[in-house]
């Protein structure tokens, strides 16, 4: 009997988590900015496509930047936050610290668009479209926007410690994980995608290279050479060792070798239930390209702010 309450309360949460981000999406349009910044898709646009022009590696950080920002209280831009005598910021939180960037990217297209449309478009939508951009600008494909985010004015590092998925947890804690954001485990491989460009530290994959044995030994050799036992933890290689800055689906081909750089990438393909799933990506790249941008768009919508809660940033980096 308890049991079954326990299942009843749960699927009752889990329902009011869908109605609500339902109901908060339902606010946002495709069209938000015609009328008060028709050119703000464009300005985006050129940005993105400015910065990927002079550092591919760029685009991964963006998408990240959009990621970590969604899965912290929502896409509502508290990433971007700067720590003040107010605010602790999540820039500092574990899975944040001296990892994620783009920052320099995401001031340049605000001043843009500031100096085009002042005080209307926000920062978590400019993180939303430079997501898309640059998945585009490197081989992907696109997908439609809805528009209408506004900006938190706090951020939540207990959060970002908290909500963020390590790289070292295995399928089953990887599962949960995501399915705690709403999200199925179809959609958690099709999201671990976007390992198909970027770049990952030394310290992060250290363990899976030297002591775990469902890698291929020669691609653990290769990695060893800029990763060693000790010290390096900075260094950097590519999450997709085939074509890092092209979005297309070796990753999947990597995998199925067991040449998956992290351990919570190749723990999608370790004889558990997603496996099915990275063999049709593998060989069917628009089956993943499809998959991928329906869970970005979900993405998008995690409880963002909309109507008269939170505020359009001036500067992203702090409230106004």
């Amino acid at each position: 009997m308890a049991s079954s309450s326990f299942y009843s309360w749960f699927a009752f949460l889990y329902c009011l988590f869908l109605f609500t981000a339902s109901m908060a999406s339902a606010q946002l349009t495709a069209n938000f900015y015609n009328r008060t910044c028709p050119t703000a898709m464009s300005i985006i646009r050129g940005g993105v496509s400015t910065a990927i022009s002079r550092e591919r590696r760029m685009g991964a950080s963006l998408l990240r930047l959009h990621f970590h920002d969604c899965f912290v209280n929502g896409c509502d831009a508290s990433v971007l936050l700067d720590d003040s005598a107010t605010i602790t910021g999540e820039k500092t939180a574990i899975p944040n610290a001296n990892s994620i960037r783009g920052f320099e990217v995401v001031d340049t297209i605000k001043a843009q668009l500031e100096s085009s449309c002042p005080g209307v478009v926000s920062c978590a939508d400019l993180l939303t479209v430079a997501a898309r951009d640059a998945t585009v600008q490197l081989g992907g494909q696109t997908w439609n926007v809805v528009l209408g985010r506004r900006d938190s004015t706090t951020a939540s590092l207990s959060a970002a410690n908290s909500d963020l998925p390590s790289p070292f947890l295995d399928l089953p804690q990887l599962i949960t994980e995501f399915a705690n954001k709403g999200f199925s485990a179809a959609e958690m491989v099709a999201l671990t995608g976007a390992h198909e460009i970027g770049q990952a530290r030394c310290g992060v994959f250290k363990e899976r290279i030297y002591n775990e044995t469902n890698i291929d030994p020669s691609f653990a050799l290769s990695m060893q050479r800029n990763c060693p036992r000790t010290g390096g933890d900075a260094n950097l290689a590519p999450l997709d060792s085939t074509t890092p800055t092209v979005f297309d689906n070796a990753f999947f081909r990597n995998l199925v070798n067991q040449r998956g750089l992290l351990h919570t990438d190749q723990q999608i393909y370790s004889g558990g239930a997603t496996n099915a799933q990275v063999d049709r990506y593998r060989l069917n790249s628009a089956a993943f390209f499809t998959d991928f941008a329906n869970a970005m768009v979900k993405m998008g919508n995690l409880s963002p702010l909309t109507g008269t809660n939170g505020q359009i940033r001036t500067n992203c980096r702090r409230p106004n």
